[in-house]
């Protein structure tokens, strides 16, 4: 099937740069050819007229509700102005945000603005391991708050009950989708929405442990002006749009590699980073690890590292990456916000350094990380490509300079041996 449909069919809004690439990554792999601005555009701003879905990256996880709220009231504003059709505010799959809570502000003011009366709120992404289940958050095989989550050092997550954590960020009520209703198809899955709205219900967390699930998901919120969820929800979109004839069939176009020198920084301090930084380092790959400590105390340590990376031929590791107990004393030294914020500064000015000796090829770990990084090398825009690993795609970095290839990975994602192999893919090696 052909389609004439210009404009783009699906808006997003995601409150981290990584959970925005792992997003985009789920569409590109549904047809959809993707763009990811990095934060909002200025009014009248455009990229790739030809993209059917846009991803708008926020760094407002971490932020005050109100200044997450307001940052995505004006990244709607943009995207109703760019005509999109449907709306998707993409949080982590770990539903973590504030203690306060960024999800439920948000979610609630998306709606009104939209004149929405109900949604749905679903993390599930099976292909990463997480899987809800009678409203409950697993990682694995794990509850969220048994999962290594619980010891985040700025978001942690001490209950898996998500209509219970979700229920303390919103003024209207929260239900629950079970399973046994996801198992009756979509008939069955609107029938429980409709009895949802009848309650009283404003968001209703949805349970799913499989693709098929969120398939279900998806085509039940075909008609819904906002959808809320972790990537692994918009597994359903694309089909909706190919069934009303606005979406060619086929996969997004491929992105070409860069062969040009790397680099991974790293500045998660997330369980699957952490084994990441191990197996690199263990392989006897090169790694210089950053200090917060010296950092604070006015060192040369962005320096020293630019300086130790130039001076091998082979990628490096720059990494902040510690254990729970390592952050944890540097942060009571330092303060969680000062110990991040150091962490962040230097690890975009090394970046900018490192582009400016000639590296084309940066893999990010850590969704604060990538954001500092990304805005430190000036990208406003990625064109998403194939994936490397679930939730984490091969990207185009759009900028002021020359495109070069980039991946921005969660901290959570990622097989042990994602760095070499993110390296490799950005030089355009599948094989």
């Amino acid at each position: 099937m052909t389609s004439s449909h210009t404009q783009p069919l699906l808006g997003c809004i995601a409150d981290d740069f990584t959970g925005a690439t792992d997003l985009a990554n789920i569409l590109v792999r549904g047809g959809m050819r993707t763009v990811q601005t990095i934060g909002i555009p200025a009014p009248g701003e455009a990229f790739a007229p030809d993209a059917q879905a846009l991803v708008v990256a926020l760094k407002s996880r971490t932020v005050s509700a109100t200044d997450a709220v307001e940052a995505a009231l004006h990244a709607l504003q943009w995207l109703q102005a760019q005509g999109c059709q449907q709306f998707f505010f993409k949080y982590c799959s770990t539903f973590d945000s504030t203690a306060q809570g960024n999800i439920g502000p948000v979610t609630e003011a998306l709606m009104e603005a939209l004149g929405e009366r109900f949604t749905i709120a679903c993390p599930a992404f099976p292909e990463a391991g997480r899987t809800v289940f009678r409203g409950h958050l697993f990682v694995q095989d794990a509850l969220l708050s048994e999962s290594g989550m619980e010891h985040h050092p700025l978001t942690p997550m001490t209950d898996a009950n998500l209509v219970r954590v979700l229920q303390a960020q919103t003024q209207g009520a929260v239900g629950l989708v079970r399973y046994d209703h996801i198992a009756e198809g979509v008939k069955g899955v609107a029938a429980r929405f409709e009895q949802l709205r009848q309650e009283g219900v404003a968001v209703a967390i949805a349970d799913a442990i499989s693709n098929p699930d969120l398939m279900t998901l998806g085509e039940a919120c075909k008609a819904f002006r906002l959808i809320t969820g972790g990537s692994g929800v918009a597994l359903g979109l694309p089909a909706n749009f190919r069934r009303k004839g606005l979406l060619n069939n086929g996969e997004a176009s491929e992105l070409p590699g860069s062969t040009g020198p790397g680099v991974v920084l790293a500045g998660s301090a997330s369980k699957a980073t952490n084994g990441q930084v191990a197996v690199w380092l263990a392989a006897g790959r090169p790694g210089f690890k950053l200090d917060p400590l010296a950092l604070a105390a006015g060192e040369p340590a962005v320096a020293e590292a630019v300086a130790f990376a130039t001076a091998h031929e082979v990628p490096v590791l720059v990494y902040a990456t510690s254990q729970p107990d390592e952050v944890k004393a540097v942060q009571a030294q330092l303060g969680v916000a000062r110990a991040g914020e150091l962490v962040e500064q230097a690890l975009g000015d090394i970046a900018r350094a490192l582009y400016a000796q000639g590296i084309r090829r940066f893999v990010v770990a850590g969704g604060e990380t990538s954001g500092a990084v990304v805005q430190a090398l000036g990208v406003k825009a990625l064109q998403i490509g194939r994936q490397i690993d679930p939730g984490v795609p091969v990207t185009l970095a759009l900028g002021p300079e020359a495109p070069f290839a980039l991946t921005l990975k969660s901290g959570n994602f990622g097989s042990v041996d994602f760095f070499d192999k993110a390296l490799r893919r950005l030089a355009g090696d599948w094989a």
